[in-house]
């Protein structure tokens, strides 16, 4: 993809008289304005029903790439939508740029939107499609040829301007629907599940895309989807919802090294974070695979959940001497060609592993795997919240 060796920069003018120039810099434009987005208290609540949003406190950096993740039904969309302005504010207040925008109009918030259908016409060319927003503003000719062409040679789209919709493939069309967002120029992009109806091939080269964009553009940027390996490979930060409510903001790195609760833990990864339940007597956990000093225990409720990552599991004769093992009984394998998930059954637990895919193994097999004990996380299994201190593993092995 070739990239563009210039910019858009805004001189003077009423949004019906911007004038486009341009400069020797390949990188994102000068004079932008400030865009963060600030979420003070918002809520969003439908006729006498709960709140879809019950009271959302969140500021999205100017020029960052925050992804808004969760299940279907979080609220997630309704959180784009609200900033785009297609949703009414219930209570709280929404700001941009510091400036309160409740109760601006969705055409004053210069704001663009791609959508998880590509909304294109199909009796317009692609270059129409693209111009089509510009020319609704009343967009110098000169300007929005010159925009669209700079678009179209950015997202690899220059040789098919002259195409309408029915002649692209969804990649194709998905990257004209980003053009058609980049040509407006706006100081903030919303994007509503973009690559939804791709098939893998085309969300790994559509992810790639929509990250090379925002690391040229700098545009301040909210991407929602329910696909975590979105969230990973695109968010500068990663808003975590469930149920309206925010469970985690961070780096992808924070959210799956550190997480808060065990929503965040299971949620981020795939697989998801093995969870175990252990009892504590107040001087160890009745469990098979670790014990914890007397002091960190103090205060704890007697049920706790302990939580491994799949790739924690390593193959015990691997391992260091000192490092807790444990034994189970294959119950599936899933190859995937350069690794594998092998699910065990140990004890009462059921355990998935991450390990290299060099080895075959017979269901019903005992494996014997080994793990650091500083990977070990503690949760509360009342409250879902983690439990943070050190851990010491007090056996050298466990029973099978």
């Amino acid at each position: 993809m070739t990239k563009v060796a210039h910019r858009w920069r805004r001189i003077s003018g009423s949004d019906n008289n911007k004038q486009v120039t341009k400069t020797g810099n390949p990188t994102k434009r000068e004079a932008r304005p400030v865009a963060n987005i600030e979420f003070k208290g918002v809520s969003k609540r439908y006729a006498d029903g709960p709140a879809t949003v019950p009271g959302l406190d969140l500021e999205i950096r100017d020029g960052e790439f925050m992804v808004v993740v969760g299940p279907s039904g979080c609220g997630k969309s309704t959180i784009l939508r609200m900033i785009a302005g297609l949703e009414s504010i219930s209570a709280g207040d929404l700001l941009i740029g510091g400036h309160r925008v409740n109760d601006l109009p969705p055409k004053d918030r210069d704001i663009a939107m791609v959508f998880q259908n590509y909304a294109l016409y199909p009796h317009m060319t692609v270059f129409d499609n693209m111009a089509f927003g510009l020319r609704v503003r009343n967009f110098p000719k000169l300007g929005i040829e010159r925009r669209v062409r700079e678009a179209a040679e950015t997202l690899g789209l220059a040789d098919l301007l002259q195409r309408k919709p029915g002649q692209l493939s969804g990649g194709q069309s998905q990257r004209v629907a980003l053009g058609r967002a980049m040509v407006r120029d706006p100081q903030v992009f919303l994007f509503d599940e973009p690559l939804s109806n791709l098939d893998a091939e085309l969300r790994v080269q559509m992810r790639s895309v929509i990250s090379r964009l925002h690391r040229q553009l700098g545009t301040t940027s909210v991407y929602v989807t329910h696909d975590q390996v979105e969230a990973m490979t695109l968010g500068t930060r990663i808003a975590i919802l469930n149920q309206g409510t925010l469970m985690q903001v961070g780096t992808p790195l924070a959210l799956y090294n550190d997480p808060d609760n065990t929503f965040v833990a299971g949620f981020m990864g795939s697989p998801p974070m093995n969870l175990v339940p252990v009892t504590n007597d107040g001087t160890q956990l009745t469990c098979d695979l670790l014990s914890l000093p007397r002091a960190h225990l103090q205060g704890q409720k007697a049920l706790l959940l302990l939580g491994l990552r799949p790739e924690k599991l390593v193959y015990a004769a691997s391992a260091p001497a000192n490092w807790p093992r444990l034994r189970g009984e294959i119950e599936l394998v899933e190859s995937l060609g350069a690794e594998m998930l092998v699910h065990l059954r140990t004890g009462n637990a059921q355990l998935v592993a991450r390990l290299p895919g060099l080895r075959e193994f017979t269901l019903g097999d005992t494996l014997e795997l080994a793990f650091d004990p500083a990977a070990v996380y503690l949760f509360d299994a009342e409250s879902r919240q983690r439990i943070r201190g050190d851990v010491d593993v007090a056996r050298a092995g466990v029973r099978a």
